[in-house]
Order: structure tokens, then C-alpha cells, then sequence
């Protein structure tokens, strides 16, 4: 049998993605039904937040004006993507989440599902991140319709490189597990370990033109910043139109 938190999201989920409204308030729907249902595991999260604030976790992260370290990482048929690749065809959004189970995390994906599709045409990309093995990377790409490739970053080894990684803490272990959320199996692991959430905008050139970085795993970039970053950046195609425009 479900657990009835899990089953109460499910509910909150499908109600945020047909919600006409930010992201926030979509986020906010599920956390506020968290809290009215669990106040413990609300409680827990906080507490959560707060010990990974006060040690400035995500700190030595890639900021603006860093360039950003590369990728190749396996997509959910097994083929391997790299950060260059995408860098030839324009700027890329590279969004990192904590997994298929997350429903933070499914409405971010959706959200950046609905947006690459507004982008597409103009040379503009997105690449979703999670930490889980392929078929729950295909089953997170599936239910969100992303378009973009969802790439597996196992045992978090991308994320750990750019000080993204974090351990949950054994209270969040417990609670959790109970809900149902098979973290382990998801994983391949038993570390316990999820990324930051957090976006980088990278222009062509490899640069970081803009990011969002929280280690409150309920707040994500808004879609209206990410479309505005990605549009204030040239692409591989802006720059040849460019090119035969000046003859």
C-alpha cells in the first residue's frame, strides 16, 4: 500500500502541472501539502536546509564568469552526451535534480519540458541532471515529456566535482525511506547522497552567464530568469544568421 504522504503528492503534483501559474506557486502547492500532512518530515526538511546553509553548502560552486567544467554523461538510451556537443549547437541550461522521485523535481523537469519548447528553434537547449540509474532516468524523462536529454550522473560524480553533492543526514535517510522512496535502489548506492538543486545557463563560449543555486530543495529557478538568460546569450545559429546578414 502507497504511503499516504506519497499518495497526497501524487494529487498535489497533477494539480500544479494544470495550474496556469510560476513555478513557485506550483512548488509552493506540494510544499504547503507537506506540511499539512507531515509536519514532522516539514519540520525535518527545515531542519535539513538550515544545517546545509549554515555550512555553506554549494559554495565553491561554479559562479557567473567561471567557465563551466565539461561533461560526458550516459542519457537514458545509454548514449553518451557531452557538454562540447551541445556547446556547437547554442547555450544550454544545465539543470541538476535529485531524482525520479523527487516531485520538486518532476515540476521543475516539466516546467523546462514546457520552455524547450519556446526555445527550440532558436539554437537554444536544455540538459536535465539526476544521479539515477537509466530506467529511472527514462521513467522521469517519460512522465515529464522533457525533450532535452536526462543524463545519469552515477554515484554523483559530476555533481561532486562541482561541490553540488550532499548527504541527506540520517534523519532525512529515515523519513524518506518510509515514504516509500527507494533512494538506494534508485541510485545504485547507499551513500545517501543528492545534488544541490541548481541551474547554469552556459553561452556558447563555455561561459557561465547565469545561475541559481539553493540548498532548499523546494525553491528552483524561475522559468521567466532561465528563458531570459538563455535568450540574452548567442547561439551557433544566431551567429550565422549574423554572418549572412552582413554578407
Amino acid at each position: 500500500m502507497a504511503n499516504p504522504l506519497v499518495e497526497a503528492l501524487e494529487r498535489a503534483v497533477q494539480s500544479a502541472w494544470d495550474m496556469d501559474a510560476p513555478l513557485r506557486d506550483k512548488l509552493k502547492l506540494v510544499a504547503d501539502e507537506v506540511r499539512s500532512l507531515n509536519a514532522l518530515f516539514a519540520e525535518a526538511v527545515d531542519r535539513m536546509v538550515t544545517r546545509l546553509q549554515e555550512s555553506d553548502a554549494g559554495a565553491g560552486a561554479p559562479e557567473v564568469g567561471d567557465r563551466m567544467p565539461p561533461f560526458v554523461l550516459p542519457d537514458d538510451q545509454g548514449r553518451l552526451v557531452g557538454l562540447e556537443d551541445l556547446l556547437a549547437e547554442g547555450p544550454v541550461a544545465i539543470s541538476f535534480n535529485r531524482g525520479h522521485w523527487c516531485p520538486y523535481c518532476r515540476l521543475n523537469v516539466h516546467a523546462l519540458a514546457d520552455l524547450q519548447g519556446e526555445l527550440a528553434d532558436e539554437g537554444r537547449q536544455m540538459v536535465a541532471i539526476v544521479p539515477e540509474r537509466r530506467k529511472f532516468v527514462a521513467s522521469l524523462r517519460e512522465e515529464t515529456r522533457a525533450p532535452f536529454p536526462v543524463l545519469t550522473d552515477m554515484d554523483n560524480g559530476y555533481a561532486l566535482s562541482l561541490n553540488l553533492a550532499i548527504w541527506v543526514g540520517q534523519e532525512m535517510e529515515t523519513l524518506i525511506a518510509s515514504a516509500g522512496w527507494d533512494v538506494p535502489t534508485y541510485q545504485g548506492n547507499s551513500a545517501w547522497m543528492v545534488p544541490i538543486p541548481a541551474t547554469f545557463v552556459v553561452g556558447s563560449d563555455g561561459v557561465i552567464v547565469a545561475r541559481y543555486l539553493d540548498p532548499d530543495y523546494r525553491l528552483r529557478m524561475e522559468t521567466d530568469q532561465l528563458r531570459d538568460a538563455l535568450k540574452a546569450t548567442y547561439s551557433a545559429r544566431d551567429k550565422a544568421s549574423r554572418r549572412r546578414a552582413a554578407g
